[in-house]
């Protein structure tokens, strides 16, 4: 509803950021509930392997 909502009084550039975030926050909200941690975020983007 808020694609159509976006897209409508938007235009299809609203459309594109909406469902974008809604995306990151789909992806957000599943790693969260499937135990993510807080802490783990900076060694997801840490270049050094160990």
């Amino acid at each position: 509803m808020a694609l159509a909502f976006a897209g409508f009084f938007g235009g299809f550039g609203a459309f594109l950021l909406v469902a974008a975030l809604g995306a990151v926050g789909y992806g957000v909200g599943r790693w969260l509930d499937d135990g993510g941690q807080l802490d783990d975020v900076p060694r997801m983007f840490s270049r050094a392997r160990r």
